[in-house]
């Protein structure tokens, strides 16, 4: 079975995370998506690049959802997600990349 990719997996977390909680209208059920898809991700870092490079990429993804908020509030919701989705992604693939 195929693994999906870690950038892939922090970045739908971050989108889907958002959704979650917009189109439920529960704060917590988003909360706790994109908690699922960071352990997820996290659990692949540390396979992938180690322990810290897991944990500093932790912090970037913690940090990419604190950001969005105030992102949102000058470029609109969903492109704030979408912008720092991306800049997950591709810390993901650049940090995992290197220690192949």
């Amino acid at each position: 079975m195929a693994r999906i990719p870690a950038a892939a997996v922090a970045a739908s977390g971050l989108v889907g995370g958002y959704g979650v909680a917009r189109w439920t209208g529960k704060r917590p059920l988003g909360g706790a998506a994109l908690a699922a898809a960071g352990v997820a991700a996290a659990r692949q870092w540390q396979q992938e690049a180690g322990g810290k490079a897991a944990a500093g990429l932790s912090a970037a993804y913690v940090a990419a959802f604190a950001g969005s908020h105030p992102l949102a509030r000058k470029v609109g919701a969903w492109p704030a997600v979408f912008a720092v989705a991306g800049g997950m992604a591709l810390a993901s693939w650049a940090v995992t990349r290197r220690s192949r």
